[in-house]
Protein backbone atom coordinates (compact mmCIF):
# COMPACT_ATOMS: atom_id res chain seq x y z
CA UNK A 1 0.00 0.00 0.00
CA UNK A 2 1.31 3.48 -0.83
CA UNK A 3 1.78 6.05 1.42
CA UNK A 4 -0.91 8.22 -0.18
CA UNK A 5 -3.35 5.76 0.20
CA UNK A 6 -2.42 4.54 3.49
CA UNK A 7 -2.68 8.07 5.31
CA UNK A 8 -6.70 8.30 3.65
CA UNK A 9 -7.58 4.77 4.95
CA UNK A 10 -6.74 5.09 8.80
CA UNK A 11 -9.88 4.38 10.52
CA UNK A 12 -11.65 6.55 13.08
CA UNK A 13 -12.02 4.32 16.53
CA UNK A 14 -15.42 3.20 17.73
CA UNK A 15 -16.72 4.99 20.07
CA UNK A 16 -19.87 2.65 20.72
CA UNK A 17 -17.03 -0.86 21.74
CA UNK A 18 -15.22 2.10 23.89
CA UNK A 19 -18.49 2.02 25.94
CA UNK A 20 -19.28 -1.42 26.03
CA UNK A 21 -15.89 -2.08 27.20
CA UNK A 22 -16.14 0.92 30.07
CA UNK A 23 -19.62 -0.28 31.07
CA UNK A 24 -18.06 -4.08 31.07
CA UNK A 25 -15.53 -2.87 33.35
CA UNK A 26 -17.64 -0.93 35.41
CA UNK A 27 -19.78 -3.40 36.26
CA UNK A 28 -16.46 -6.03 37.73
CA UNK A 29 -16.52 -6.42 41.55
CA UNK A 30 -13.88 -3.88 41.79
CA UNK A 31 -13.34 0.04 42.85
CA UNK A 32 -13.69 1.96 39.54
CA UNK A 33 -10.99 2.38 37.65
CA UNK A 34 -9.00 0.71 40.17
CA UNK A 35 -6.60 -0.64 37.36
CA UNK A 36 -5.68 2.71 36.48
CA UNK A 37 -4.17 3.08 32.88
CA UNK A 38 -4.58 -0.67 32.10
CA UNK A 39 -8.60 -0.05 32.09
CA UNK A 40 -8.16 3.27 30.35
CA UNK A 41 -5.63 1.38 27.59
CA UNK A 42 -8.12 -1.51 27.27
CA UNK A 43 -11.38 0.83 26.66
CA UNK A 44 -8.99 2.83 24.43
CA UNK A 45 -8.01 -0.72 22.75
CA UNK A 46 -11.73 -1.09 22.00
CA UNK A 47 -11.90 1.90 20.20
CA UNK A 48 -9.20 0.88 17.77
CA UNK A 49 -10.60 -2.90 17.13
CA UNK A 50 -13.90 -1.84 16.97
CA UNK A 51 -14.63 -4.75 19.26
CA UNK A 52 -15.35 -5.05 22.93
CA UNK A 53 -14.30 -8.77 23.08
CA UNK A 54 -10.31 -8.70 22.57
CA UNK A 55 -7.45 -11.41 21.73
CA UNK A 56 -3.76 -10.91 22.25
CA UNK A 57 -2.62 -14.03 21.99
CA UNK A 58 -0.90 -13.36 19.29
CA UNK A 59 1.92 -10.41 19.47
CA UNK A 60 4.55 -9.09 17.72
CA UNK A 61 7.16 -6.80 17.61
CA UNK A 62 8.79 -5.41 14.61
CA UNK A 63 12.82 -4.40 14.90
CA UNK A 64 13.61 -2.07 12.17
CA UNK A 65 17.46 -2.26 12.35
CA UNK A 66 19.56 0.02 9.92
CA UNK A 67 22.46 2.58 10.29
CA UNK A 68 22.42 6.40 10.95
CA UNK A 69 25.93 7.79 8.46
CA UNK A 70 26.09 10.26 11.07
CA UNK A 71 28.05 8.22 13.50
CA UNK A 72 30.87 9.24 11.25
CA UNK A 73 31.09 12.13 13.43
CA UNK A 74 32.12 10.26 16.30
CA UNK A 75 28.90 10.96 18.57
CA UNK A 76 28.09 6.96 19.15
CA UNK A 77 29.91 4.60 22.12
CA UNK A 78 29.49 2.00 19.71
CA UNK A 79 30.92 1.58 16.29
CA UNK A 80 28.47 0.73 13.53
CA UNK A 81 29.19 -2.33 13.09
CA UNK A 82 27.46 -3.12 15.92
CA UNK A 83 24.14 -2.82 14.12
CA UNK A 84 24.81 -5.99 12.22
CA UNK A 85 25.99 -8.12 14.87
CA UNK A 86 23.10 -7.06 17.23
CA UNK A 87 20.16 -7.80 14.29
CA UNK A 88 22.14 -10.88 13.39
CA UNK A 89 21.59 -12.04 17.17
CA UNK A 90 18.22 -10.62 16.87
CA UNK A 91 17.23 -13.23 13.98
CA UNK A 92 18.88 -16.26 15.82
CA UNK A 93 16.94 -15.47 19.27
CA UNK A 94 20.34 -14.29 21.18
CA UNK A 95 19.08 -11.04 22.51
CA UNK A 96 17.59 -9.36 25.39
CA UNK A 97 14.48 -8.35 23.17
CA UNK A 98 14.12 -12.07 22.31
CA UNK A 99 14.89 -13.26 26.03
CA UNK A 100 11.97 -11.65 27.11
CA UNK A 101 9.67 -11.91 24.25
CA UNK A 102 9.76 -15.82 25.05
CA UNK A 103 8.26 -14.78 28.73
CA UNK A 104 5.94 -12.41 26.96
CA UNK A 105 4.73 -15.17 24.48
CA UNK A 106 5.62 -12.41 21.50
CA UNK A 107 7.18 -13.30 18.40
CA UNK A 108 10.48 -11.01 17.61
CA UNK A 109 10.55 -10.27 13.49
CA UNK A 110 13.60 -8.32 13.00
CA UNK A 111 13.76 -6.07 9.53
CA UNK A 112 16.97 -5.48 7.30
CA UNK A 113 15.08 -1.49 6.42
CA UNK A 114 18.98 0.17 6.21
CA UNK A 115 22.00 -2.22 7.69
CA UNK A 116 24.71 -0.86 5.73
CA UNK A 117 26.25 -4.38 5.22
CA UNK A 118 24.47 -7.62 3.75
CA UNK A 119 23.55 -10.11 6.27
CA UNK A 120 22.55 -13.19 5.45
CA UNK A 121 20.83 -15.22 8.18
CA UNK A 122 17.27 -16.87 8.66
CA UNK A 123 14.65 -14.97 10.18
CA UNK A 124 15.55 -11.63 9.30
CA UNK A 125 13.61 -9.71 6.43
CA UNK A 126 15.33 -7.93 4.35
CA UNK A 127 13.32 -5.06 3.13
CA UNK A 128 16.65 -2.63 2.59
CA UNK A 129 15.86 0.82 0.95
CA UNK A 130 19.21 1.53 1.41
CA UNK A 131 22.76 0.55 2.73
CA UNK A 132 22.10 2.94 5.71
CA UNK A 133 21.48 6.70 5.91
CA UNK A 134 23.91 9.36 4.73
CA UNK A 135 25.65 11.82 7.63
CA UNK A 136 22.83 14.22 7.84
CA UNK A 137 25.59 16.62 9.27
CA UNK A 138 26.75 17.11 5.74
CA UNK A 139 24.01 16.14 3.11
CA UNK A 140 20.41 15.09 4.15
CA UNK A 141 20.18 11.55 5.32
CA UNK A 142 18.10 10.60 2.49
CA UNK A 143 15.67 11.27 -0.49
CA UNK A 144 12.32 12.31 0.13
CA UNK A 145 11.65 9.58 -2.31
CA UNK A 146 13.54 6.67 -0.17
CA UNK A 147 12.04 8.35 3.25
CA UNK A 148 8.29 7.29 1.68
CA UNK A 149 9.67 4.10 0.74
CA UNK A 150 10.45 2.98 4.17
CA UNK A 151 7.42 4.40 5.58
CA UNK A 152 5.98 2.15 2.92
CA UNK A 153 7.94 -0.98 4.14
CA UNK A 154 6.25 -0.62 8.07
CA UNK A 155 2.63 -0.08 6.43
CA UNK A 156 2.96 -3.24 4.07
CA UNK A 157 4.40 -5.56 7.31
CA UNK A 158 1.40 -4.00 9.28
CA UNK A 159 -1.23 -5.35 6.33
CA UNK A 160 1.26 -8.65 5.97
CA UNK A 161 1.18 -9.53 10.01
CA UNK A 162 -2.67 -8.88 10.28
CA UNK A 163 -2.86 -11.28 7.42
CA UNK A 164 -1.10 -13.67 9.31
CA UNK A 165 -3.59 -13.26 12.48
CA UNK A 166 -1.29 -10.61 14.75
CA UNK A 167 -3.59 -8.92 17.54
CA UNK A 168 -1.28 -6.60 18.73
CA UNK A 169 2.11 -4.98 17.68
CA UNK A 170 5.27 -3.64 18.58
CA UNK A 171 7.46 -1.15 17.41
CA UNK A 172 11.32 -2.17 18.00
CA UNK A 173 14.99 -0.76 16.37
CA UNK A 174 18.11 -1.39 16.19
CA UNK A 175 20.59 0.96 15.08
CA UNK A 176 24.19 2.48 16.18
CA UNK A 177 23.33 6.69 16.09
CA UNK A 178 19.87 6.27 16.19
CA UNK A 179 19.23 8.43 19.10
CA UNK A 180 20.88 11.24 17.19
CA UNK A 181 18.42 11.03 14.46
CA UNK A 182 15.28 10.80 17.05
CA UNK A 183 16.79 13.95 18.70
CA UNK A 184 17.01 16.05 15.40
CA UNK A 185 13.77 15.10 14.33
CA UNK A 186 12.48 15.99 17.89
CA UNK A 187 13.90 19.39 17.31
CA UNK A 188 12.55 20.32 14.83
CA UNK A 189 8.80 18.68 15.27
CA UNK A 190 8.77 20.28 18.87
CA UNK A 191 10.43 23.27 18.19
CA UNK A 192 12.89 23.10 20.65
CA UNK A 193 16.62 23.27 20.67
CA UNK A 194 18.99 20.01 20.13
CA UNK A 195 20.21 20.57 23.73
CA UNK A 196 16.63 20.02 25.12
CA UNK A 197 15.81 17.18 22.59
CA UNK A 198 19.65 15.63 22.46
CA UNK A 199 20.56 12.63 25.61
CA UNK A 200 23.06 10.41 26.15
CA UNK A 201 22.28 7.66 24.57
CA UNK A 202 23.91 4.68 25.06
CA UNK A 203 26.23 6.01 27.50
CA UNK A 204 28.05 9.36 26.09
CA UNK A 205 30.53 11.24 28.64
CA UNK A 206 29.48 14.94 28.71
CA UNK A 207 32.18 15.95 26.03
CA UNK A 208 29.98 13.15 23.61
CA UNK A 209 27.05 14.59 24.43
CA UNK A 210 28.27 18.32 23.68
CA UNK A 211 29.47 16.89 20.51
CA UNK A 212 26.33 15.35 19.93
CA UNK A 213 24.38 18.48 20.20
CA UNK A 214 26.48 20.47 18.18
CA UNK A 215 26.67 17.81 14.91
CA UNK A 216 22.44 18.23 15.51
CA UNK A 217 22.79 21.87 15.36
CA UNK A 218 24.75 22.01 12.45
CA UNK A 219 22.47 19.88 10.42
CA UNK A 220 19.18 22.00 11.00
CA UNK A 221 21.27 24.77 10.45
CA UNK A 222 22.50 23.39 6.89
CA UNK A 223 19.32 21.84 5.87
CA UNK A 224 16.70 23.41 7.35
CA UNK A 225 13.67 21.07 7.65
CA UNK A 226 10.09 22.29 7.18
CA UNK A 227 8.47 21.67 10.64
CA UNK A 228 5.44 21.87 8.96
CA UNK A 229 6.34 18.69 6.63
CA UNK A 230 7.12 15.60 8.64
CA UNK A 231 8.31 13.84 5.31
CA UNK A 232 10.65 16.31 4.64
CA UNK A 233 11.76 16.59 8.54
CA UNK A 234 12.39 12.36 8.21
CA UNK A 235 14.21 12.61 4.85
CA UNK A 236 16.59 15.16 6.35
CA UNK A 237 17.45 14.36 9.60
CA UNK A 238 15.64 11.11 10.38
CA UNK A 239 16.53 7.01 9.61
CA UNK A 240 15.75 4.32 7.77
CA UNK A 241 14.38 2.56 11.46
CA UNK A 242 12.78 5.65 12.37
CA UNK A 243 10.64 5.50 8.92
CA UNK A 244 9.54 1.93 9.30
CA UNK A 245 8.13 2.11 12.65
CA UNK A 246 6.30 5.49 11.77
CA UNK A 247 4.81 3.20 8.94
CA UNK A 248 4.11 0.41 11.33
CA UNK A 249 1.93 2.89 13.58
CA UNK A 250 -0.15 4.16 10.03
CA UNK A 251 -0.41 0.11 8.46
CA UNK A 252 -1.72 -0.03 12.52
CA UNK A 253 -4.12 2.47 12.37
CA UNK A 254 -5.22 1.61 8.61
CA UNK A 255 -5.34 -2.35 10.01
CA UNK A 256 -7.21 -1.48 13.28
CA UNK A 257 -4.55 -3.19 15.45
CA UNK A 258 -2.82 -1.92 18.46
CA UNK A 259 0.77 -0.55 18.10
CA UNK A 260 2.56 -0.62 21.47
CA UNK A 261 5.24 2.09 21.51
CA UNK A 262 9.05 1.51 22.95
CA UNK A 263 10.88 4.08 24.13
CA UNK A 264 12.09 7.74 23.14
CA UNK A 265 13.02 6.67 19.47
CA UNK A 266 9.57 4.78 18.96
CA UNK A 267 8.18 7.81 20.08
CA UNK A 268 9.41 9.96 17.84
CA UNK A 269 8.49 7.62 14.93
CA UNK A 270 5.47 7.84 16.44
CA UNK A 271 5.31 11.76 16.21
CA UNK A 272 6.18 11.71 12.68
CA UNK A 273 3.33 9.61 11.65
CA UNK A 274 0.62 11.28 13.81
CA UNK A 275 2.50 14.69 11.90
CA UNK A 276 1.55 12.79 8.18
CA UNK A 277 -2.38 11.39 9.95
CA UNK A 278 -3.52 12.83 13.25
CA UNK A 279 -5.63 10.14 13.46
CA UNK A 280 -3.11 7.30 13.86
CA UNK A 281 -2.30 8.73 17.76
CA UNK A 282 -5.56 7.18 19.11
CA UNK A 283 -4.16 3.57 17.44
CA UNK A 284 -0.75 4.04 19.87
CA UNK A 285 -0.37 2.49 23.20
CA UNK A 286 3.10 3.67 24.99
CA UNK A 287 4.85 1.44 27.53
CA UNK A 288 7.66 3.57 29.11
CA UNK A 289 9.19 6.37 29.71
CA UNK A 290 12.95 6.44 28.54
CA UNK A 291 15.16 8.78 30.63
CA UNK A 292 16.33 10.66 27.29
CA UNK A 293 15.11 13.94 27.97
CA UNK A 294 12.36 14.82 25.34
CA UNK A 295 11.04 11.34 26.03
CA UNK A 296 8.36 12.64 27.96
CA UNK A 297 7.93 15.65 25.61
CA UNK A 298 7.28 13.64 22.69
CA UNK A 299 4.82 11.54 24.69
CA UNK A 300 2.63 14.15 25.81
CA UNK A 301 2.67 16.13 22.33
CA UNK A 302 0.83 12.39 21.41
CA UNK A 303 -1.51 13.05 24.14
CA UNK A 304 0.35 9.61 25.77
CA UNK A 305 1.03 8.67 29.20
CA UNK A 306 3.14 5.40 29.86
CA UNK A 307 2.69 2.64 31.67
CA UNK A 308 6.18 1.90 33.21
CA UNK A 309 8.50 4.24 34.58
CA UNK A 310 11.46 2.27 35.03
CA UNK A 311 14.26 3.98 33.87
CA UNK A 312 14.77 1.28 30.78
CA UNK A 313 16.99 2.25 28.24
CA UNK A 314 18.11 -0.64 25.98
CA UNK A 315 15.87 -0.23 22.94
CA UNK A 316 14.99 -3.33 20.44
CA UNK A 317 11.61 -2.77 21.67
CA UNK A 318 12.27 -4.15 25.07
CA UNK A 319 10.06 -1.62 26.92
CA UNK A 320 6.72 -2.55 24.92
CA UNK A 321 7.16 -6.23 25.12
CA UNK A 322 7.46 -5.47 29.03
CA UNK A 323 4.02 -4.49 28.92
CA UNK A 324 3.04 -7.30 26.97
CA UNK A 325 1.81 -9.26 30.43
CA UNK A 326 0.08 -6.34 31.69
CA UNK A 327 -2.53 -6.31 28.79
CA UNK A 328 -2.99 -9.63 29.14
CA UNK A 329 -3.69 -9.25 33.17
CA UNK A 330 -6.45 -6.72 32.64
CA UNK A 331 -7.79 -9.19 29.69
CA UNK A 332 -7.88 -12.13 32.22
CA UNK A 333 -9.93 -9.52 34.82
CA UNK A 334 -11.79 -8.43 32.29
CA UNK A 335 -12.90 -11.70 30.86
CA UNK A 336 -13.21 -13.98 34.27
CA UNK A 337 -14.10 -11.36 36.79
CA UNK A 338 -17.60 -11.42 38.62
CA UNK A 339 -19.54 -9.13 38.11
CA UNK A 340 -21.79 -7.04 41.15
CA UNK A 341 -25.16 -8.62 39.24
CA UNK A 342 -23.64 -11.67 39.38
CA UNK A 343 -23.20 -11.71 43.42
CA UNK A 344 -26.54 -9.19 43.70
CA UNK A 345 -24.53 -6.72 45.11
CA UNK A 346 -25.04 -3.22 44.80
CA UNK A 347 -22.12 -1.73 42.21
CA UNK A 348 -19.78 1.41 43.21
CA UNK A 349 -21.40 4.55 41.82
CA UNK A 350 -19.34 7.21 40.36
CA UNK A 351 -18.37 10.08 42.74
Amino acid sequence: MRLEQALTAVRQVDEQSKLETQKRLDSIIKPLDSLGLLERHLVKIAGMTASHRFDFSNKAVVVFCADNGVVAQDITQSSQEVTAIVSENLATGDTCLCAMSRVAGARVIPVDIGIATDIDVPGLRRRKVAYGTRDFSCYPAMTRQQAEAALEVGIQLALELQAAGITMLATGEMGIGNTASSAAVAAVLLGLPPCETTGRGAGLSREGLERKVAVIEKALELHCPNRNDALDVLAKVGGYDIAGMAGLCIGGAVCGIPVVLDGYISTVAALVASRLCPDVASFLLPSHLSPEPACGLVLRELGLEPLLHAGMRLGEGTGAVATFPLYDMILAVYNEMVTFADEDMEAYAPL
